[in-house]
């Protein structure tokens, strides 16, 4: 049986403006759907989602409350994450898999995702996370809380924090263990929790590590033959929305390594996309960036940015 690991970007777990945990999974049990159809095709699946926005709510509402109850770390707020979008995957990967006459075993596990304490993204923060604001929201949230606010790829201002890089994921040993009993599992959720190493052991940061990179540093330790990206867009893309956009199909490790060079992607957007597929590539299998409702005939070879393979 092949094996993919498929990263979930955000328009997979909710939809528009609908933030409601209701909201959210009506929106995964259509994107478990299309994740029960690519396991009709003979492929073990490992599911790592985004948490940008779901985290930035949790902070949120917990900073809201605080004269109640003390507010939660960040890389608590990054736990609670995994737990209920894990959860609300888990159940809806069984009610699809049902659907199918299929029984699986289907389990979210809370990863802890290992970066350098000294990686040069804790100086220069660039990861999405929360809601979007207007430019006046954002300016007087920055004046008001020391938030780092960026605008993000036309769609307004959002909070950023540092996206450290992902060096080991803490739990791979189990994570191994549990796909050979061919088991769904949703892992690495929100690029993992992430944890330096301290003197007594791990220790919590406050970053979110981008999805796409640990899903390329998971499709490697796991062996996978396709590391599929799915986004919002159909295909990656040169020149976005201008005149002369291209839009890219199947492209070669040197020529996804030019455009990232030249900077045609938008770095908290596309670009950590590209750089994982490329670097999944360079293992020699194939890495696919596409959209949900194309992942099917993307891994039919008919639409998609495909990288190496």
């Amino acid at each position: 049986m092949k094996k993919i690991v498929i990263a979930l970007g955000g328009n997979a777990l909710q939809s528009g403006n609908v933030a409601t945990a209701e909201g959210q999974l009506e929106t995964v049990k259509a994107t478990c759907e299309y994740v029960a159809e690519i396991m009709e095709r003979d492929y073990e699946v490992a599911i790592v989602h985004g948490n940008g926005p779901q985290i930035g709510r949790i902070l949120l509402a917990s900073e809201t409350a605080k004269d109640v109850t003390p507010v939660m770390p960040f890389d608590v707020c990054g736990a609670m994450s995994q737990g209920y979008i894990g959860y609300h995957i888990q159940q809806s990967m069984l009610q699809s898999l049902k659907k199918r006459g299929k029984s699986r075993p289907v389990v979210s596990l809370v990863t802890q995702v290992v970066v350098d304490k000294n990686d040069p993204s804790f100086q220069n923060p660039t990861k999405p996370i929360g809601v979007f604001y207007t430019k006046e929201e954002a300016d007087a949230l920055a004046a008001e809380k020391g938030y780092t606010m960026k605008e993000d790829a036309g769609r307004g201002w959002r909070r950023v924090v540092a996206s450290p890089l992902p060096q080991r994921i803490n739990e791979i040993d189990t994570i191994k263990y549990l796909l050979t009993g061919n088991t769904v599992l949703i892992t690495c959720g929100g690029g993992g929790i992430p944890v330096v190493e301290g003197a007594n052991g791990l220790e919590g940061v406050a970053a979110v590590i981008d999805k796409d990179f640990s899903a390329e540093k998971l499709a490697e330790e796991i062996d996978a033959d396709v590391l599929m990206i799915l986004t919002e867009v159909e295909k990656a893309a040169i020149n976005f929305g201008k005149p002369n956009q291209e839009n890219l199909g199947e492209i070669t490790v040197v020529d996804a390594e030019k455009y990232i060079a030249e900077g045609h992607f938008a770095a908290g957007s596309m670009l950590p996309k590209v750089q994982a597929a490329v670097k999944f590539a360079k293992t020699g299998k194939k890495a696919i960036i596409t959209s949900l409702d194309k992942a099917i005939v993307a891994l039919e070879g008919k639409t998609g940015t495909v990288i190496g393979g």
